[in-house]
């Protein structure tokens, strides 16, 4: 039996994979192409399905060209009801630093061309978003996190942009005014394609670096952003990489076999009391 728990891993993913050993399943076909390789991860305290965005050897696919729906039906596909999502982002302004773990609780969508619905050619998908991140995986996280006595902050907005290449220092600035606190490419649409498939979804991100002009970076080519990383930040975040194996293990233990009474798990109820779905999941994208 499968367990109902899945991580998401971002950049550093294939880390994760190749200090166990793990062994992937093959890439699971689904209407929307094939998603990237499922893995299966147990120990003596926990046990989670691990699916790596990016590739199980480096950063062999960029953000805007991962296969998000094909991913979150996979998961869906294997019973998974919680996800887990890592994602490295920049920190616009304080109080976030480089190495700090963040839970946010709001996102901006600046993505442009990804697929953002699994209900092309439908009438469905009018879904509230506040909140747009589960609230009680969310408060759970919050939890491991004091529990791990590790340096977090709750709460942000996390402005997702297209990329593959990094912002301009205006950008940067238009995200300031509009409230966003990190930013990132990963998190949308794959919280959204969560959301419409009733899947919990909580995001774990660790600053990786301050964010265009948001501090003083001399530009330094051929190292990592440029120079936007010095080295001392660069120990920050492995420090912060080195604790996320303790995180999903401990996360998951909390959460394998919880009853969700989550608005996530009825996100699409409204649909299914009209008549216009059934309860089979697999029915409701219409033309695909």
């Amino acid at each position: 039996m499968n367990p109902r728990f899945a991580v998401i891993g971002g950049s550093n993913a294939f880390r994760f994979i190749n200090d166990r050993e793990l062994k992937s399943s093959e890439e699971i076909d689904t209407p929307f192409g094939r998603s990237s390789p499922v893995f299966h991860f147990k120990s003596s305290a926990s046990e989670f399905i691990f699916l790596s965005r990016h590739g199980t050897r480096g950063y062999d696919i960029s953000a805007p060209f991962v296969n998000y729906r094909a991913n979150i039906y996979a998961l869906k596909e294997l019973g998974v009801e919680n996800i887990l999502a890592w994602s490295g982002p920049g920190a616009i302004e304080g109080p976030f630093d480089v190495g700090d773990f963040v839970v946010p609780d709001d996102i901006i969508d600046e993505t442009r061309r990804r697929h953002s619905t699994f209900y092309e050619s439908t009438g469905l998908g009018f879904i509230r978003q506040s909140p747009v991140f589960c609230p009680d995986l969310s408060r759970t996280l919050l939890s491991v996190l004091e529990e791990l006595k590790l340096k977090h902050k709750a709460g942000g907005t996390y402005v997702c942009t297209e990329g593959p290449r990094l912002e301009t220092t205006a950008e940067i600035r238009k995200y300031k005014l509009i409230g966003g606190n990190l930013v990132g490419m990963t998190l949308a649409p794959e919280c959204f394609l969560a959301k419409e498939l009733e899947v919990c979804y909580v995001p774990l991100c660790y600053i990786t670096n301050y964010a265009e002009g948001a501090n003083p970076a001399e530009y330094r080519e051929g190292e990592l952003f440029e120079g936007l990383v010095s080295k001392s930040e660069g120990r920050e975040v492995e420090q912060s990489l080195e604790k996320i194996s303790s995180i999903l293990e401990t996360f998951s233990s909390r959460i394998n076999n919880r009853a969700r009474t989550c608005p996530c798990s009825r996100s699409m109820e409204r649909y299914r009391r009209s008549g216009i779905i059934g309860d089979d999941w697999h029915t409701w994208f219409g033309v695909v």
